[in-house]
């Protein structure tokens, strides 16, 4: 059985359980046949609550509830009066293949994984080395070489770079072009957004001969208030729950986003994009962006929103004059991704799993 251990709300957001969430349904496609015939590629999320259970079943899958707060995951391996732990109530045996995905890990927490099965870490930070048989971390900036150091003498196996980026089947093959204006933009800022960064750009680059697409998410405690500013502005639309998100990317012409994962759909696409960090595990990456000229880099939000405002307003105008800024971003940001990662990932999850 493949095990997921992620969560979703409106404090973290829910880019840790969609990418998780991308795996799972690779590993279906992939392997639907063994999974009818022997049950060894089954996927089980467990969740700390029932709304990050709950997406995992409006996916599909199987979904337990540890009724666990999720930034104390070793509390997940406290046992009762009868020696029962939260994971005990839904895991049986041993064998299992276990993908993490949290920034609330201990070393404790993932050395008492071990004993359900093998162990793989999602990590984004590569700040310091844990007990896991396998590291992912898909970002443009994952350092084999610091990676090395940290595990040294460790057997823990490394996927690293962009060619993990676990994305949907949708964003492989994309055809997309450069528009000679920017008619249409995107504006994303996460699934959570509790601050309402959205609306603050929104405001910084608002244009009534332009039509904005918001992405807000299901976490999102401004989602009503949205939903009425929508109803009141007609070049303005809200989207959430996208089924097609390629499909929205290739409508529009420009996108401005936070620095999550939603930065390699977008690169997958090939639609020109300026974004921003609003939180420190965003940085590294908001900060490639900006280096390598794979799109717009304005900054931290979570450091000087009003600087980082001011560049978004900056950076949106130079877009919006310049067709051929918008071709060279294009052009680099698909140098970064081809879509295929989810299912690398998938290989890699449950051939570990089955012993190939």
């Amino acid at each position: 059985m493949l095990i997921i251990r992620a969560d979703g709300n409106a404090r973290i957001g829910a880019g840790h359980l969609m990418r998780c969430l991308t795996i799972a349904h690779a590993v279906h496609a992939r392997y639907a046949d063994k999974e009818k015939t022997n049950g060894e590629t089954q996927v089980l999320f467990l969740c700390a609550d029932e709304d990050s259970a709950r997406m995992a079943r409006d996916h599909g899958f199987q979904a337990g509830v540890l009724d666990t707060d999720y930034r104390q995951m070793e509390s997940e391996l406290s046992r009762d009066s009868a020696g029962i732990c939260p994971w005990d109530k839904w895991i049986t045996g041993t064998g299992h293949v276990i993908l993490v995905d949290s920034y609330y890990v201990t070393e404790r927490y993932l050395q008492a994984l071990h004993a359900y099965g093998s162990v793989f870490l999602m990590d984004d930070l590569q700040a310091q080395p844990y007990p896991v048989d396998g590291v992912i971390n898909y970002n443009v900036f994952a350092d084999p070489d610091l990676y090395r150091r940290l595990y040294r003498g460790q057997s823990t196996k490394f996927f690293l770079g962009a060619q993990y980026a676990p994305l949907r089947e949708q964003f492989q093959n994309t055809e997309y072009s450069i528009r000679p204006a920017v008619q249409q933009v995107l504006l994303t800022t996460g699934g959570g957004d509790a601050d309402n960064i959205a609306e603050q750009i929104l405001r910084a680059v608002y244009a009534p001969d332009i039509f904005f697409h918001v992405l807000v998410g299901r976490f999102s405690p401004h989602f009503s208030g949205w939903t009425e500013r929508a109803e009141q502005t007609p070049n303005l639309q809200i989207h959430y729950d996208v089924k097609n998100m390629a499909e929205l990317m290739c409508a529009c012409d420009l996108a401005i986003t936070a620095g999550g994962s939603t930065v390699y759909e977008l690169a997958a696409v090939g639609i020109p994009f300026l974004c921003f960090s609003y939180a420190e595990n965003q940085e590294a990456l908001a900060e490639s962006i900006g280096r390598t000229g794979s799109g717009g880099f304005a900054g931290a939000w979570h450091k000087d929103r009003d600087a980082c405002t001011e560049k978004i307003a900056m950076l949106f105008k130079q877009l919006c004059k310049s067709k051929e800024l918008r071709e060279e971003y294009s052009v680099c940001e698909r140098r970064l991704t081809d879509g295929q990662g989810a299912g690398r990932l998938a290989d890699i999850l449950v051939k570990s799993r089955i012993g190939l």
